[in-house]
């Protein structure tokens, strides 16, 4: 009798800490618009936040936000002060050593900018003895070392906007960058006076990788296989088209 007395207590304080439980979604603690930003009153706002929302509407989960420095991310993970990624993070086999991902929510495309003179295309002949802005422990900065380190020099910075300041001012000469923020950048005031678009580097998956998704701690499949079930419901049942049309003139899954 005793012991069914303690089983009892301990389902129901297992039930209650279910009820409590919430996901908590890391997300750069800076400026990476569209996907996610600030907005007046310091709310995070953006398309990952959009998605955020919808998945864990679909989920019918409490889920909250942690901001964590870019490099930061994989750490909290792994020391358990998040529960997934979503933060833009594209799912490569070197990240893959160390976390898991969920099926990817979007396709990621590298880019560069530069200044406005009309010399369009990203060509080795066109970056040599140029420098190179990129932030630190990118996809961009693995493909820079792999095939641009020789004829270029890498500018590291802590965050992709501080990179785009420099390229303004004239203290680096290109920006490598994911598109979407990249192309955000080039309508700001700053940005669309100075620097123009000039082109999409050629695909390597090896360390671009397989799109955009969320990481989660290795082993935690049961959250995984939550999020991925519910990534591919929204993309079913439409919201993912519906609040894409706020950011974008195409589909970037």
């Amino acid at each position: 009798m005793k012991h069914w007395g303690k089983a009892v207590i301990l389902a129901a304080t297992m039930l209650a800490g279910n009820a409590n439980a919430e996901i908590r979604f890391g997300i750069v603690n800076e400026a990476y618009p569209p996907y996610t930003t600030k907005d007046a009153s310091g709310k995070s706002v953006g398309w990952e936040i959009d998605l955020m929302d919808a998945v864990c509407e679909q989920l019918k989960e409490k889920c909250t936000i942690v901001d964590v420095a870019w490099d930061g991310l994989i750490p909290a993970l792994e020391s358990n002060k998040i529960d997934v990624i979503w933060s833009s993070m594209s799912i490569t086999d070197e990240r893959k050593k160390r976390i898991d991902f969920t099926d990817k929510y979007y396709s990621s495309m590298a880019s560069m900018a530069g200044p406005r003179d009309g010399v369009l295309g990203v060509d080795p002949e066109h970056l040599k003895d140029k420098t190179v802005g990129i932030a630190v422990s990118t996809t961009q900065s693995a493909y820079f070392k792999k095939h641009f380190a020789d004829i270029a020099t890498e500018k590291s910075y802590a965050t992709v906007d501080e990179s785009f300041q420099d390229l303004a001012s004239g203290r680096v000469d290109y920006v490598f960058a994911d598109t979407g923020p990249l192309k955000e950048f080039l309508k700001t005031d700053l940005g669309k006076d100075c620097c123009e678009f000039k082109g999409t580097v050629p695909p390597d998956d090896a360390v671009l990788g397989a799109g955009v998704g969320g990481g989660v701690r290795k082993g935690d499949n049961e959250l995984r296989e939550k999020l991925n079930g519910a990534i591919k419901a929204i993309r079913a049942n439409g919201k993912y088209a519906e609040f894409n049309k706020k950011y974008f003139d195409y589909d970037p899954y």
